[in-house]
This record gives structure tokens, C-alpha cells and sequence, in this order.
């Protein structure tokens, strides 16, 4: 069944231009949260037509549906075309909306977090204290999107080193999730996994590990246990097994993840390069260089395409394979690994 044919069926007839843009919508956000990101992009594709055909006053409507096509993009790893997108839904935003709207706010939070994803931290802090700034005159102190604001910027800090004040605000955001969408919701899981992530980076899996399996637990009962959220805990997980000396169980979780993601994303995503980066790490760590080394390499070739090739992540890459080459004998070959490393971390200071 061709994917239009699928949607067409999803939709009541006779809709009002009206109700079948939310009808749209509302189907494009069901899909991405069942995981089938390619029918999803296309209900919100359709959507985003049905937005710009309508004679509609409010603008905005078109910005949404930029907005929630481009972060489907994101999350499919297209970011070349998720970034016009996004610019784009700021813009008719400020226009039709004012520069202190909550949506505002929202486009701000949503074009950062693609410039963190694409290694560009500078620019995405200034954006998410853009947001911040915003929300925090405007909503409540205890609204979920400001809790999304504080979990992403969080991320980003931790991204950069800054452990402590990552914390703080891991931790406001966990606080908003559990008290607004509930102890059970996928927002409370997504906060856990971060803080859990944020406390391995500290030093102490053992807080971390209960947290990352509530996570886990949250986001299976929520979109089953193929998802990409799923992937995400059990990354997490596999690596704080490893921390503390159980590295059987932690390759049977960096599997799981791997196969999730790879079945979901296809073979060439920069989750799939996470995956296949830390799967190595661990063989390395039980002195399996071969298996490693194989995995580094694909890792590395999926950083350089989908995210370019001076990107922090591949240096990271680029680190790990040099540690491999020297414990190897390969010291001539570790060397030129370094110097490029160490060019792109000079890049992005």
C-alpha cells in the first residue's frame, strides 16, 4: 500500500480545509510517536500544503506545520532540510505573532536544539537563553515547555563540560514533568534518561542505573519496545553496565539498541553511529581490537557524512580510533587521527 493511499485512508471524507490540516496533524504526531517516521513526514508534508493553500488570516497555522515537519526532519537525521524549515517557521512567527510569544519562544527552542545537534554550541546557547527569556515572562513557572527549554539546555551544558549547572536544570525539569504530565508520562521519561546520562558523566552510575531503568520502563509501556526512544535508555544503560563491570549484560543492551536503531533509522544515521561508536568502546574495553576497530570505522564514516566531517562526534570517533591504533602497534597511524582531532576541538572552542 503506497503511503498516500495509507493517509488518505486515515482521514474522514469531506473534510473542511480546516479540519483536515489538524486532522493531518494530529495523524503525523501519532505516527512519529509509533516510530514510522516516513508516513509521518508525509501527513505532515500534506499538512504543511493544505496550510499555504488556505486563505487563513493567522499565519501561524504555517508555521506550525514547518515546525513539526522540520522535527521530523531532525529526527530522521535530515538536517540540511529541517533548518529552512525552522527559520522559516520563526519568522512568520515573530510576524503574525509578536517577538515575546510563547511559539516564538518555541521556534527559538527548536532551531537550538538543531544547532546543537550539529555541533554549533555557541550559537545554540544564545538561542535557548532566547527562549528562556521569553517563556519565562510569559507562562507559568511550572509549564511543561519551559521544562523542555531547561532539559535541552541542560543537555547542551553538559555537552560542553558544565556538569553542575546541567544538573540544576535536569533537575527543575524533572520536577515540572512529574508534577504536570505525570510520574508514568514520556516526558518524565525522557527527564530521566538525561539526568541518568548527566549523573554517568559525573562518575556515579549507581544513581544513574535505577533512573535509566525507570526510563526504560516508562518508554516501552509507552511506544513498545522497538522504538527510538528505546534505543536511546538502553545506550545508556549498556555503557552504565559497563562502568560497573558487566559487560555481558551491557553488549546485550548496545545489541538491542543497535537493532532498534538501524530497523527504525536504516544504516546511516547519527544514532546509529552512537550506537555502533560505544558498541566499540566496550569490545575495545575487553580487548576485542578487530571487532572495535570495525565498528569505530563505521561509525566515523556515518559522523563525516550525515553530520560533516568537523563535527565534535567525529572527533570523538577520530580519538577513540587513535587509542585503538596505538594499544595496536600503530602508532604511525594514530598520530594523523589526533592532529585532526585536535583541529576540530580548536574549531569549536
Amino acid at each position: 500500500m503506497s503511503r498516500d493511499s495509507y493517509l488518505h485512508r486515515q482521514l474522514p471524507a469531506a473534510l473542511a480545509p480546516g479540519g483536515a490540516w489538524d486532522a493531518l496533524g494530529a495523524l503525523a504526531q501519532a505516527l512519529h510517536r509509533q516510530g514510522r517516521y516516513d508516513l509521518a513526514v508525509a501527513a505532515a508534508s500534506e499538512a504543511l500544503i493544505l496550510a499555504e493553500q488556505a486563505d487563513w488570516h493567522d499565519r501561524s497555522f504555517i508555521a506550525r506545520s514547518l515546525n513539526d515537519l522540520a522535527a521530523l526532519h531532525t529526527t530522521c537525521g535530515r538536517y540540511e532540510l529541517a533548518e529552512p524549515l525552522y527559520v522559516r517557521a520563526l519568522a512568520l512567527r515573530e510576524e503574525s505573532l509578536g517577538a515575546q510569544h510563547p511559539e516564538v519562544a518555541q521556534s527559538f527552542n527548536n532551531l537550538a536544539h538543531l544547532r546543537a545537534t550539529l555541533g554549533q554550541y555557541t550559537a545554540a546557547e544564545w538561542l535557548y537563553h532566547r527562549a528562556l527569556s521569553i517563556q519565562e515572562k510569559t507562562l507559568e513557572p511550572e509549564h511543561p515547555e519551559l521544562a523542555n527549554t531547561f532539559n535541552n539546555l541542560a543537555v547542551l551544558l553538559k555537552t560542553q563540560g558544565k556538569l553542575a549547572p546541567a544538573e540544576a536544570l535536569y533537575r527543575r525539569a524533572l520536577a515540572i514533568r512529574e508534577k504536570v504530565c505525570g510520574p508514568e508520562s514520556p516526558e518524565v521519561g525522557l527527564s530521566l534518561h538525561t539526568l541518568a546520562a548527566l549523573l554517568a558523566a559525573e562518575g556515579d552510575p549507581a544513581a544513574a542505573e535505577p533512573l535509566c531503568r525507570r526510563s526504560l520502563s516508562i518508554r516501552e509501556k509507552a511506544f513498545g519496545p522497538d522504538h527510538s526512544d528505546v534505543a536511546m535508555s538502553l545506550n545508556v544503560l549498556a555503557m552504565l553496565c559497563a562502568d560497573q563491570g558487566r559487560p555481558a549484560e551491557a553488549e546485550t543492551h548496545h545489541a538491542r539498541a543497535l537493532a532498534i536503531r538501524e530497523r527504525v533509522h536504516g544504516p546511516h544515521h547519527p544514532d546509529v553511529a552512537q550506537s555502533l561508536h560505544n558498541f566499540a568502546a566496550l569490545q575495545l574495553s575487553q580487548g576485542r581490537h578487530v571487532q572495535a576497530e570495525e565498528l569505530f570505522d563505521r561509525a566515523l564514516s556515518i559522523r563525516e557524512n550525515a553530520l560533516g566531517k568537523d563535527h565534535p562526534l567525529v572527533a570523538a570517533t577520530l580519538e577513540a580510533l587513535a587509542r585503538l591504533r596505538r594499544q595496536t602497534g600503530r602508532q604511525d597511524e594514530a598520530g594523523p587521527l589526533e592532529k585532526r582531532s585536535m583541529g576540530i576541538r580548536a574549531m569549536k572552542r
